[in-house]
């Protein structure tokens, strides 16, 4: 991971619930600067850190802002969305059948345990991430009749826990003014 001490190509701030923690770490809630602009101006938001980049209208003038914060709290205890993408993330993005993590969310598949031609739901409970060689494999058995035990007990999470299986995957580059904000693991460079 890069800590820009220039500004990242497109000027985006990082997003901070008004408790100042991050909406989310998967994807980073991060805005475009237009978006950004429109909610100060809307008064939505208060401006943590800026920029040295200025933008200007007939009217006025204002430093873009690199982190920001909601003015209003957005409850996070709200039951996460049955999503694909929150699946995988659940998941590690990695095979729950063989461990194999895979590159891209595109390689992985859903999986049914009990399969649905055996009455199995689509439910957090019943989902798993697989790879396709094992989702092939299983094929409409439960994972004892193809004698592939599940790594892990599917189960839904929180919003909690779907954040900190966020904090696994940080972004390619960060700014370092929202350092101070997130909690990773991080490694600077000299």
């Amino acid at each position: 991971m890069e800590v820009l001490t220039r500004p990242p190509s497109g000027w985006p701030a990082l997003v901070l619930n008004a408790d100042f923690r991050p909406l989310s770490y998967y994807p980073l809630s991060i805005w475009p600067w237009q978006e950004v602009v429109k909610a100060v101006w809307q008064e939505r938001v208060d401006v943590v850190s800026v920029y040295d980049k200025v933008v200007r209208s007939p009217s006025m003038e204002l430093q873009l802002p690199s982190v920001i914060s909601l003015k209003t709290y957005v409850d996070q205890d709200r039951s996460p969305a049955f999503t694909r993408f929150n699946v995988f993330l659940r998941d590690g993005f990695a095979c729950q059948y063989c461990g194999g993590a895979c590159a891209s969310a595109s390689e992985l598949t859903f999986d049914h345990v009990i399969p649905r031609s055996r009455g199995g739901r689509t439910t957090w409970e019943n989902i798993v991430a697989a790879c396709g060689p094992c989702n092939l494999r299983k094929g409409g058995r439960t994972p004892q009749q193809a004698s592939m035990p599940l790594l892990t007990r599917p189960q839904q999470p929180n919003a909690w826990q779907l954040q900190d299986a966020g904090r696994r995957f940080p972004p390619h580059y960060l700014h370092q003014s929202w350092l101070d904000y997130l909690y990773w693991d991080i490694e600077l460079e000299p």
